[in-house]
């Protein structure tokens, strides 16, 4: 009787035969990481919450229970947008002597870092602590924990656009987004800060094969209507603009600070974060370090792309060992190569009549 079935890259057979479903079985190894979460530290709050604790937020009602109706603006914001959770770490009393604001932060900085989620957002505005989110999230990026954070600005930087460009060149990073308009809906009226919670739930809940270019949000206007220049400028700084179209208000183009695509940049996240979590659960430690370890490794990694080739994600990936380093040891070296794929956002026409 012939032998055959599925394989397993982290379990060859050893009967002589034909296997086939790899790409079933390498797809059940490399799964994606969890998507949606939004990681935002509050401020205040009066429900059942204690100090220093973390708190996974589904709907508006968790939220009034544990924080109390009048705190939870920013983690309303953040659900709405679309974010399939809000990851709220409640920071202790600031009262300037037991504990800085800057202190403050920086524990739920080092409480974040062992925590998964997809964007970072403060709740409302901050005094001094973009600097510190700044030297954060590109410190993460280099240990490989990949994630955006939203910025934001008061009132008074709302009403200058070029105040919110110079906070875009600032913290120019593929990594960072920067809201420099609010907006009013009814008797609300949100400064970027505030409004940058909304943001990052609609980036949080946007599939990474779709773009938030031209996303229509619920207010009933900005808090400055820009001019065409004044747009452009903002683009070209980076800067994440809400526009009024004279019908509704949208964002103009999902943009980071480095003006990369907000779109491209949370593909790449995703492929590094889910490739990394699954080596370390599957594979490191587990495949002999020799062609048919290799081979497999590779296929089961390419296996993962082309699901996301599949969704519209990327095209054409290949997966090879890098020719640059000779894998050996403990070390193997691949080079991965795939063609982003971005979203159709400038149509040009051209009509001869």
């Amino acid at each position: 009787m012939a032998t055959g079935g599925r394989w397993d890259p982290t379990s060859l057979p050893t009967r002589p035969g034909l296997y086939i479903n790899f790409v079933e079985a390498a797809a059940a190894q490399i799964k994606g990481g969890p998507r949606g979460i939004v990681a935002i530290p509050l401020k205040q709050y009066a429900g059942t919450a204690t100090a220093k604790q973390f708190y996974t937020v589904e709907t508006e009602k968790q939220a009034n229970d544990l924080f109390g109706a009048a705190n939870i603006q920013s983690v309303k914001l953040a659900l709405q947008g679309g974010a399939k959770e809000v990851l709220v770490y409640t920071l202790p009393t600031i009262d300037g002597v037991d504990v800085t604001e800057d202190e403050a932060y920086a524990e739920a900085f080092e409480a974040f870092d062992a925590r998964p989620f997809n964007v970072f957002v403060f709740d409302g505005e901050v005094s001094g602590q973009l600097d510190e989110a700044f030297a954060w999230v590109k410190r993460n990026r280099d240990e490989g924990k990949h994630f955006f954070v939203v910025f934001g600005g008061s009132a008074t930087d709302d009403a200058d656009p070029a105040i919110g460009n110079a906070r875009s060149i600032m913290y120019a990073d593929d990594y960072v987004i920067n809201l420099i308009e609010g907006g009013k809906l009814g008797a609300n009226t949100y400064t970027s800060a505030e409004y940058a919670a909304y943001i990052a739930g609609l980036v949080a809940g946007t599939p990474i094969n779709r773009s938030i270019t031209y996303a229509q949000v619920p207010l009933e206007d900005v808090s400055k209507r820009l001019t065409s220049s004044q747009i452009k400028s903002a683009l070209e700084a980076g800067s994440l603009v809400l526009v009024h179209d004279g019908v509704k208000v949208k964002v103009e183009q999902g943009l980071t600070t480095s003006k990369k695509k907000i779109r491209t940049i949370s593909a790449r996240q995703a492929i590094s974060t889910d490739i990394t979590m699954t080596a370390a659960d599957n594979y490191i430690g587990k495949l002999d370090n020799n062609a048919d370890g290799q081979a497999a490794l590779i296929s089961a990694v390419k296996a993962y792309l082309e699901r996301l080739e599949n969704a519209n994600v990327l095209a054409d990936p290949v997966v090879t060992l890098d020719p640059q380093y000779e894998s050996i040891g403990d070390s193997v070296y691949l080079l991965i190569s795939y063609v982003e794929i971005d979203s159709m956002e400038r149509i040009f026409l051209t009509i001869n009549v």
